[in-house]
């Protein structure tokens, strides 16, 4: 994303410690400090609240081992929850109308972590990480934890994304955070109308963000 507005967060030294540390996690940069930079900020706020972290849809870990690096994890007594299927996509998840979009012919390439191993060893450094290796919704009930701070959602496809959303909601701690990866994003137009249909039956807004992010704080009530 370009702007002609303040964008100093670009040489603050936590970020780029922390967006380095993503690269490293992703072998490769995908030139999304802004999307980083929220996710940075979602998580500095969470992290004060009581509850657990949880990322469905993590590859190789990018947004969250730079979440980890910034906020000193081991210096934490939260458990940082990771759900993928360390393969891409599961297409039996996938509806017609993002087929029709070309979700599918997206998961091929290089782009998806091609097994669990190497997402392992890049996480190695950190205490009370817990990594699920399964499609969602089947892999929820691993997830062994009542209170839930911070919850990110970049599945690139709505069924696993609203099952998440059902799922953790009900956990979410007063002031938690939500963040949508995919929210507004060009092309996920289904994933947006979908978790607006949720968002709305659970009473929440979803803030839309310049970035295609999409964020939610959980209010009182």
């Amino acid at each position: 994303m370009r702007t002609i507005h303040n964008a100093d967060f670009l040489r603050d030294p936590d970020f780029v410690a922390s967006y380095a540390r993503g690269i490293q996690a992703a072998e490769a940069d995908y030139s999304f400090h802004w999307r980083v930079h929220v996710g940075l900020w979602a998580a500095s706020v969470a992290v004060k609240l009581e509850g657990d972290f949880v990322e469905c849809g993590v590859n190789r870990g990018f947004l969250s081992s730079a979440i980890m690096n910034s906020l000193d994890w081991n210096a934490r007594g939260k458990q940082f929850w990771l759900l993928d299927t360390f393969a891409g996509i599961d297409s039996r998840f996938v509806t017609d109308e993002e087929r029709a979009a070309g979700i599918l012919e997206r998961n091929e390439g290089e782009f998806y972590v091609g097994g669990v191993d190497v997402v392992r060893e890049n996480f190695s450094e950190w205490e009370r990480v817990r990594i699920v290796v399964g499609a969602v919704p089947e892999s929820l009930v691993e997830v062994d934890c009542d209170q839930v701070a911070y919850l990110h959602l970049d599945m690139n496809c709505a069924p696993p994304e609203v099952a998440a959303f059902e799922f953790f909601w009900p956990k979410m701690v007063t002031g938690g955070i939500v963040l949508l990866d995919d929210y507004a994003y060009r092309g996920y137009e289904s994933q947006k109308r979908a978790m607006d249909e949720v968002a709305g039956r659970a009473g929440v807004k979803i803030l839309s963000l310049p970035t295609g992010q999409g964020l939610i704080v959980k209010t009182p009530g």
